[in-house]
């Protein structure tokens, strides 16, 4: 999962703002051609929209060579500007209170 710059999108009768990118290849004739499943997500990696893009000739041949090089081609697609790494926040850790006798 990436990170974009925040794009507004409209959303159950309200804009919501998208900040992470999801990327999935769901299908790849290893040929010519591949398909990919995206999703658009708020900052709580709920998904506010998603679809299927297709990758033919010769976007294929050049731009599915690595993960990196599909998610940058999917994001010219949906003219998406890539920030980063998605990297998910780590839960705070308790603190365990000894039992005193």
């Amino acid at each position: 999962m990436k990170t974009i710059q925040p794009i507004s999108i409209w959303y159950n009768g309200k804009t919501e703002i998208a900040t992470l990118f999801n990327l999935s290849c769901i299908r790849d004739n290893m040929f010519n051609s591949a398909i990919f499943s995206f999703q658009l997500n708020s900052e709580e990696t709920v998904t506010i929209t998603s679809g299927n893009l297709t990758m033919n000739l010769p976007d294929y041949s050049t731009d599915w060579i690595s993960n990196d090089a599909a998610y940058n081609w999917a994001a010219l697609q949906l003219n998406l500007i890539i920030t980063g790494e998605y990297v998910p926040p780590v839960p705070p850790i308790e603190e365990i209170t000894p039992i005193s006798e």
